[in-house]
């Protein structure tokens, strides 16, 4: 149970970790929300205790985790492009910042949730993709990730329990009081340009594949991490987070057109582009390891790739 427990989430402004923090507030636990609001989504946090913070001030992190039983970290300058755009603020972020997560966690024995990426992968090379795959990132976002997980397996070992989830592409939407919280998916995205029918631009070649998990039931897997570290022995396991749902970004554009089709009577072009960005798995598998978190976390998706873009579609809603 969760309802007597009081459990910091950080990046709790954020696409993932604003809806992980409406998942324990739902389960009754005491939440410290933690955002440093420079990239935030939400910024009032009723029923939690917001705490305004930059992981980066190691002091400052230590008061706001006093008194927390489970750390959950999902602050990050996340993706790709903000990455590189802006790569001293990303690895000082990324990678000091979790440092000072971890080293607090190892000092005072606290249990760790982190969102690390499937961006540690780079280019697949073994299926399914499985915790143990080998990392070989073509990103920066991908490299500060892959530094994150060899720090936090570093410094849990015999000192405290974590869980990093190398979390698939994520999809959807979800609401935090009266706020839709949304971010720029390739899925998201083809749905926005769905409704304003305008043409769905595929880089070239279409053929890139990935499993693709909705955000809602990414914050419930925090919810069953939590409740499992709270029992488990020290140590760090790595978890892949994933539907089991593939699909080529051309499937995608493909479904939309047709429910788009189905559900408003007019189906969006679809266009192919130059893809602007040399660092991304462009193969036709991407099939992941779904068994690893069903076992050890009792944990599964409850949300479909069609019926979300038809319930979006129906609404008129992204």
């Amino acid at each position: 149970m969760l309802d007597s427990r009081r459990i910091a989430v950080t990046g709790a402004g954020g696409y993932i970790g604003s809806r992980v923090v409406r998942e324990f507030l739902d389960a009754g636990a005491d939440v410290v929300a933690i955002d440093d609001l420079s990239g935030h989504q939400i910024s009032t946090f009723s029923n939690a205790q917001f705490v305004e913070l930059d992981i980066r001030d190691e002091e400052r992190l230590e008061t706001a985790l006093s008194d927390v039983d489970v750390v959950c970290h999902l602050a990050a300058i996340s993706g790709i492009p903000d990455c590189e755009s802006d790569p001293d603020r990303a690895f000082s972020v990324n990678v000091q910042g979790t440092e000072n997560l971890a080293w607090y966690c190892r000092k005072h024995g606290i249990p760790l949730a982190f969102a690390s990426s499937m961006a540690v992968i780079g280019e697949p090379v073994e299926f399914p993709i499985g915790a143990e795959h080998p990392r070989d990132p073509v990103s920066l976002y991908g490299l500060t990730k892959k530094m994150n997980e060899d720090d936090i397996h570093d410094l849990a070992r015999s000192a405290f329990p974590a869980h990093l989830f190398l979390t698939a592409n994520l999809y959807g939407t979800h609401e935090f009081g009266r706020e839709e919280v949304t971010k720029q998916t390739v899925i998201n995205i083809f749905v926005r340009r769905a409704l304003d029918d305008e043409p769905l631009t595929v880089h070239r070649p279409g053929t890139q594949t990935f499993d693709f998990i909705h955000v809602k039931d990414v914050a419930r897997a925090y919810r069953h991490s939590v409740s499992a570290l709270l029992d488990e022995d020290n140590g760090a396991a790595d978890i892949p987070l994933a539907s089991g749902e593939q699909l080529s970004v051309t499937d995608v554009a493909e479904l939309i057109q047709r429910v788009c089709q189905e559900e408003r009577g007019y189906e969006p072009a679809i266009e192919y582009v130059e893809d602007p960005r040399e660092s991304q798995p462009t193969g036709p598998d991407f099939t992941v390891d779904t068994a690893t978190a069903r076992e050890r976390l009792g944990f599964e998706t409850e949300h479909t790739v069609e019926e979300t873009v038809r319930r979006a579609l129906q609404q008129g809603e992204s």
